[in-house]
């Protein structure tokens, strides 16, 4: 004789099971064995609000990488070649605190979103989801029907309806990974070079090639096979948001105080005095659920906030004649308590970080000198005299970071009466945007100013109207002198 499973009382006095359901994952069965999702169509308010951001968002994918401003790309992120732009900008590995404080800035803005808003990103805008259930979802509906049909297809032998269905789906999800991970690319090293590369050819371009491969590879093995899984088992914002939600956090939820104990629906039925919630147990809320969770055992892990079953549940509600929300946006707090929403203070924490890291940043990005310079001694270079003169080399490397051509001129300034000659300019240089320079300075001084062997230095790069853009702080050598 088995032992019965241990049951809880719910807030309403309610016999319910335990949460068993927690023991386990939804898309996997005792053994560990994959059990796969075949969710039913989705329709509704909440859908057709998503499917609207879905095409903003795909076409705001499709456009970017053609978008320039100032002759830049709006955004391109070049890890090989070291080459960044953001908003047009360009950004180099000098400026890596700026992207690592940028980083930081996002991590801290998807924290204070999560404590607020659940796992609403997920739902609406994450590119798996997107690409998911707007793009590969779709053709599969479009090919082999909806939830049921997909059902008996998968179960049927392989005849030759199954093997065209499914070689058709698999056709189309190759081509369409092949062409995500080409727009991928354009936002590695450029429409121009992608376009360049696929005229030429994999022979002249095999590394090139070899990396396309592999990337609508990973993108064929995502969305044809993964799929949900990445929201369950390996994207760690899943796992992020039981640490940050609470009950004052707004998520999708069922209103068990409303919907227990739930029972079939029978007309006519007085539900109230025979001690039956709202919830009719139809299961809509299930089957339309892209992860398959049921969204009546409470928040879960799984759950991506896509709102499939508060459309779902509205519908059954709205057919039945009772109020729509028994699922809905909503905090913990107001289901079992019926607290409004309210702004905590740990969200007001967040928010004050937040907001300065957002005005650090903005100084940063104000304070940005359009030029940047080095200057370093070649190895094994020492110093040379000459008259009453001491003189020492630098190899420089002036970066123009700015969207327009600048000419610069080099200088000392610190000690004063140091001079500067440009080997093989007239100390004027010529930095294209965008452009790195080289080349070799030498730097001398009056004898009687070099006090020390060693002697810091500081080198400045002045624009065409004089104004210092940059400095460097480096060491001069000379003789060695006896200090007393």
């Amino acid at each position: 004789m088995t032992e019965n499973p241990k049951k809880s009382i719910s807030p309403t006095g309610s016999v319910i099971q335990a949460e068993t359901f927690r023991d386990s994952v939804g898309t996997m069965d005792n053994t560990g064995k994959r059990k796969w999702v075949f969710p039913r169509k989705p329709k509704g308010k909440y859908t057709n609000y998503r499917q609207i951001v879905s095409i903003i968002l795909l076409a705001v994918f499709f456009v970017l990488p053609f978008v320039r401003i100032n002759g830049n790309p709006f955004l391109m992120l070049n890890i090989l070649d070291r080459e960044f732009f953001i908003f047009g900008q360009p950004f180099y590995p000098q400026d890596f605190f700026i992207l690592a404080l940028g980083s930081i800035t996002g991590i801290v803005f998807i924290i204070l979103f999560t404590v607020v808003f659940g796992r609403i990103f997920c739902g609406w805008l994450c590119p798996q989801t997107i690409f998911m259930e707007f793009v590969f979802r779709k053709i599969e509906y479009a090919i082999e029907g909806d939830r049921n049909k997909q059902i008996r297809l998968d179960a049927q032998p392989w005849n030759a309806e199954k093997i065209r269905k499914r070689g058709l789906k698999w056709f189309i999800f190759l081509v369409i990974s092949l062409i995500f991970s080409h727009w991928m690319f354009m936002y590695i090293v450029g429409y121009e070079r992608v376009f360049e590369i696929m005229k030429e050819g994999p022979l002249q371009n095999w590394d090139n090639f070899i990396v396309m491969f592999f990337f609508t590879g990973a993108f064929y093995f995502v969305f044809a096979w993964f799929r949900e899984q990445v929201c369950t088992l390996v994207c760690p914002y899943g796992r992020l948001q039981g640490v940050l939600i609470d009950k004052q956090t707004i998520n999708v939820y069922y209103d068990f105080v409303r919907g227990e104990n739930r029972a079939k629906w029978r007309k006519g039925e007085d539900r109230k005095a025979a001690g039956k919630g709202d919830c009719i147990d139809c299961h809509q809320c299930v089957v339309v659920c892209p992860t398959g969770i049921d969204i009546r055992n409470g928040q879960q892990l799984e759950c991506i906030n896509c709102t499939a079953c508060i459309d779902a549940c509205n519908e059954v509600m709205d057919k039945i004649g009772f109020p729509r929300g028994l699922i809905r946006y909503a905090t913990e707090d107001e289901i079992e308590k019926g607290n409004k929403f309210k702004f905590t203070t740990k969200m007001k924490a967040y928010t004050v970080v937040l907001t300065a890291l957002l005005v650090f940043m903005g100084f940063l990005l104000l304070n940005r000198s359009s030029v940047e310079g080095k200057f370093i001694k070649p190895a094994g270079a020492t110093y040379t005299i000459r008259g009453s003169h001491i003189s020492n080399t630098y190899n420089y490397t002036l970066i123009n970071k700015s969207n327009e051509d600048k000419v610069v001129s080099i200088k000392v300034l610190d000690p004063a009466h140091g001079t500067v000659d440009v080997i093989g300019t007239k100390n004027r240089i010529i930095l294209k945007r965008n452009v790195s320079a080289t080349g070799t300075i030498s730097v001398s001084f009056p004898q009687q100013e070099i006090k020390l062997s060693k002697q810091n230095i500081s080198i400045g790069v002045y624009d065409q109207n004089g104004k210092l853009i940059d400095k460097y702080e480096t060491y001069f050598e000379g003789p060695f002198k006896l200090a007393f």
